[in-house]
């Protein structure tokens, strides 16, 4: 992944959280696995689903896939307006906070419109 797509992809969040957000996806496995087929209107579903159960989740693109795993990162972030947080090799790590009941509060300050810090 080029430099700074992650950080394209996740404008809103500081550089402190997005290693906050790392550290607590490490222990986790990947729960969605895109295919041969790619980013299919099922798969977006799935990511949805997850990303609402769990807000902080890992996508496996497996090896049956043809195409470059940066458009699987953009398709995924653009469909689901998730934060993607890392990847590393074939595996994305997504987060997107839980309209109704948030589970994860990240403790270091987001960034605003203009990428500055916030106090609040």
């Amino acid at each position: 992944m080029q430099r700074g797509l992650v950080q394209s992809l996740s404008p809103k969040l500081s550089g402190a959280q997005r290693r906050e957000l790392r550290g607590l996806a490490h222990g986790l496995n990947p729960i969605v696995n895109v295919g041969m087929a790619g980013v299919t209107d099922a798969v977006i579903a799935q990511v949805n689903q997850a990303l609402y159960d769990h807000e902080l989740i890992k996508v496996k693109v497996i090896g049956t896939y043809d195409g470059d795993i940066e458009d699987v990162a953009t398709s995924l972030t653009r469909a689901t307006q998730a934060a993607c947080v890392q990847q590393i090799g074939h595996i994305l790590v997504f987060y997107k906070a839980n309209p109704d009941d948030p589970k994860i509060v990240l403790t270091a300050h987001p960034l605003n419109e203009t990428g500055k810090r916030t106090n609040s």
